[in-house]
Parts: structure tokens; sequence; C-alpha cells
């Protein structure tokens, strides 16, 4: 039998670049790169754009034949030109804190080695690093240093994987003593009325259905009443349901609210149920001395998330879960491998395998630029610029109760301010506590016409919330180039904003 062994691949076939490419790319990009970073401050927070105008201007078409590093390098700088710029030092909107250089970086180097990160045989070095991140992000927020946790694409799917390990560890626990768990009947989790939305989708998800969270009413400080916590979950196992998990909040995104993390942890022990905190947004905060304070109890928690891309400065996607009892997560997830993965080694550390403590398979390595730049700032600068967040708002919040034509809706207690514009006409009812209903419904159409207008002008970006029936402007501070000047400023462009909608549409 004649065998012919082919040498070489068919003439077009093979993806390598030449060296002269190579550096033409990696000079192209690493400019491309360096110059934003740069002048990311002078850009205009949202661009001077409209829906479907960057398709077309680089076209749709699906291209047959390759096109010139040159031109490719050309046609990023527009997507970047059409771009909202979250290291902008005015974008003030949802809870983004821009990328670090460090952080950007090592997102390169993680995309250039491709490992995918499902066990340590797949991925020896990033399994490791990814596991040293999570003691790392455990001990910053004073967790403690024995924790286990996974790294997700955000808090959402951390959430969820928390609901899950809660959902499976409860649910085969029988705790007579509590009476909760004697028969059948639907599971029930708690949580403020402030909480995260992605905490009813994931019972919506495991199947427990959205009704099934218990919203608890807050405080005049929009935390969770814990009084009205524990008559909910007593009324609910006088009805027959079998509640098992309490969600806290180490920051809510409305307001930046700290639930009374030790007074929940209280309750969650007398019920038996599982103690979750979802600090997606605020954990990271706890970094901070002067916030910490406000944390207590965040140790005693059964499971946390947080979201370094939120309040960490590196790159999206970097959420994380810490939990304190691996046995627990591994027992909700791990399931008979198939052949391809099956695991034979019987070392620890090498048979450790990430798909026994959370839904994917197919995972990048999110650490690195976690790792990277905690090694490269350290965590006592790192702290430094979560504080000085939290300062600024503290700033705007003042700036504002001092303010003749603005009203606090919400204290900063964290880095988030709410608060809205109301003309001089109504300050006097405002003062007097007159404003009726009619007055709010024009204050909040008022409000959103002004938001709207600040975030499309470019020079600045809020986004908004609801609180107690009023529409809030809301400034999330979670941005190292931030400064004062940016805080008076951007009260600045939001009254510019105020006066032009008044004027084209009068009250």
């Amino acid at each position: 039998m004649n065998e012919t062994r082919i040498t070489s691949r068919p003439e077009g076939s093979s993806l390598d670049i030449s060296a002269a490419e190579m550096n033409e790319l990696s000079s192209g990009v690493t400019q491309l790169v360096t110059n934003y970073f740069s002048g990311v401050s002078n850009l205009p927070v949202f661009p001077e754009t409209r829906g479907g105008q960057t398709t077309e201007t680089l076209g749709s078409s699906l291209p047959i034949e390759g096109e010139s590093i040159g031109q490719l390098l050309n046609d990023c700088r527009v997507i970047l030109a059409g771009s909202r710029h979250n290291g902008h030092p005015r974008f003030f909107g949802y809870v983004a804190s821009p990328s670090t250089a460090p952080g950007a970086f090592a997102d390169l180097i993680a995309s250039t080695l491709n490992s995918n990160v499902t066990s340590w045989r797949s991925g020896p070095a990033a399994t490791e690093i990814e596991r040293t991140v999570v003691r790392w992000l455990a001990s910053l927020i004073g967790y403690g240093e024995n924790v286990d946790g996974i790294l997700t694409s955000g808090g959402s799917i951390a959430n969820l994987t928390a609901l899950m390990v809660a959902h499976r560890t409860k649910a085969n626990r029988n705790v007579a003593s509590t009476g909760l768990w004697n028969s059948p009947a639907p599971m029930t989790i708690y949580a403020s009325d402030q909480i995260h939305m992605s905490i009813s989708k994931a019972a919506d998800i495991l199947g427990l259905g959205r009704e099934q969270v218990r919203l608890v009413e807050c405080d005049d400080r929009f935390r969770m009443n814990v009084s009205s916590l524990r008559v909910r979950i007593a009324k609910d196992v006088e009805s027959g349901l079998q509640p098992f998990c309490v969600v806290g909040s180490a920051g809510t995104v409305n307001t930046g609210a700290v639930d009374p993390l030790l007074e929940i942890a209280e309750v969650a022990k007398e019920f038996g149920l599982w103690f979750h905190i979802d600090g997606a947004y605020g954990a990271l905060a706890a970094a901070d001395e002067k916030k910490r304070a406000l944390f207590q109890g965040l140790e005693r928690a059964d499971s946390i998330s947080l979201d370094p891309h939120k309040w960490l400065y590196v790159p999206l996607d970097s959420g994380c879960l810490l939990f304190r009892d691996q046995a627990q997560a591994s027992a909700a997830f791990s399931f008979d491998e198939a052949d391809y993965i099956k695991i034979h080694e019987q070392n620890s550390e090498e048979s450790f395998a990430f798909w026994n403590y959370g839904p994917e398979l197919s995972r990048r390595f999110r650490a690195l630029k976690i790792w990277l730049m905690l090694r490269y700032y350290g965590t006592r600068r790192i702290a430094r610029a979560i504080s000085e967040d939290n300062a600024l708002a503290a700033y705007l919040g003042l700036a504002i109760e001092q303010a003749d034509d603005f009203e606090i809706l919400a204290p900063p207690e964290l880095s988030i301010c709410c608060f809205r514009y109301v003309p001089p006409s109504l300050q006097p009812k405002l003062k007097t506590e007159c404003l009726d209903e009619v007055d709010n419904s024009e204050l909040d159409r008022l409000n959103n016409k002004i938001m709207l207008a600040v975030q499309r002008g470019g020079r600045a970006y809020i986004s908004s919330a609801t609180l107690r029936g009023k529409f809030a402007l809301r400034a999330c501070i979670t941005n190292f180039r931030t400064t004062r000047a940016d805080i008076d400023e951007t009260l600045a462009i939001i009254r510019d904003a105020a006066k032009d909608v008044s004027s084209v549409h009068p009250q």
C-alpha cells in the first residue's frame, strides 16, 4: 500500500502571519491603545452618533478576501470613536469602572495563550493563578483567607451560582428543629426591595419562580428592615413555605446602601437559612478602611458575589463568587464527566476542575488581568483609589444639599449619589413639603429629559433610579480619573441641560 505524506499545508490555508505583519499589527495596536488611554479624558463621553451609523461606515458584508492591517486599524479607530467611554472622568452611569492599562494588556496575553480554564490539566498555570486571585479577593474584602471560589462573567452568574448551591444544600438538608423542611412546599428567598434584578432572574432560571423571591421593605436609608425580614420569614413558615436563603446587599446598585449584614446573619442563623451577600458593586469598598464598619457581618456569609470589573478597575468580564464550603459547591455542580474530559489525576491540585463549582465548562483566563493589576499597583494604592471615589460621592452629596436648585434623594453611603433638579419656582413647596403628586410627576418628566440631554450632550454621563416613586438622577463614581473639578463641572452641565430643556419644554 502506497502512502502519500503531505509535508506542508496547501497554499493559503495557514493563518500564521509573517514577522513583518506581526510587527505592523502589534505596533499599530499598541499605539492605538496608548493613544486611547492618554486621550480618553478629552473624548466626548458619548459620541455624536445615531443607531446604525457605525455599520453604515464600516459595512456589514461578510468579507471573502482579507484586508490590510492598515485598513483594519483605521476601522478600529472608527469603533473607538463611536463608543461610549467608561474611562472618561465624568462618566457616572450605571456601575462601570474604567480599565487600567495593566489589566488591558493582561487580557491580550490571556487571549494570546487562549487557555480554556476548565481544570488544572487544561490550564495548569491559569488554574493556579485563578485560585490564588480568589483568595486575594477574599482577603481584600475581609472575608478571610481560607475560602474558595470561582471567577465568573459577572455578578449575575455569580448570584445564579450561589443560589444554585444554596438551593441544593438546603433542599437536601433536614432541619427538623426549625420546621422549615417538614413538607414539600415552595422554597423561598428573601431580599430587600432594592435587590438587583439578577436575584429574581436566578430564581426563575432555577425553576423556583420569581414570586418566590420575597421582597422585604427598607428603612429610610434604603437598607433592609431586619424586623420586617424576621416577621416575613415566620409568616411564610406558618403558611407552609420553605425559606432557604436570605440575600443581603453589600451596596445596592440604586443608592449604594449596605444592608445591616450582621443582623441579617443572625436571622439566617436563627432560621437555618443560607446567607448570601450580593456585593457585585459594593463589596470591594470594604477595602476602604473608612467604610469597613459598614460591612460588619460580611465574614459570616455562606457566599459572596463581587465584580472586579465594577470597582477594581479591571476589564470586563471579571466577576467572582466566594464560598465557605467547597464541598457544598461541589455537591451542587459535580457531574459524571464525559470520557473526553474525565480526570485521571490523583493529586488534589492536579485533579481540580472548575466545572465542579459552577455552570460553565468553557472558561477564559479571567484571572490574569486581576492578578497582574493587583501585583502592579498593590492593594494599598487600589484601596486609596476606592476611598477617593467614596469621598467624591460625599463631596457631590454635600454640594447638592447646599444648592438651591437640587434635592438630595439618597445621601451617599458608598460612591453613589441620587438627587434631582428642582426649578426655583418649586423650591418653596419643596422646603415646606407641599409638593403634590402633580408637581412630582412634572419633576419626574423634567429630570428624565435632563438626564437624556446630559447623556447625549457628550460632556458628562449620568443614569437614573426610581426611589419611593421619585425619578432620581444617579451618579455612580467608580473612576480613578475623576476629580472634584469634574463633580463641579457635572453639576454645571446638569444646570445647563435644565435650562435648555425648560426653554424647549416650558413647565
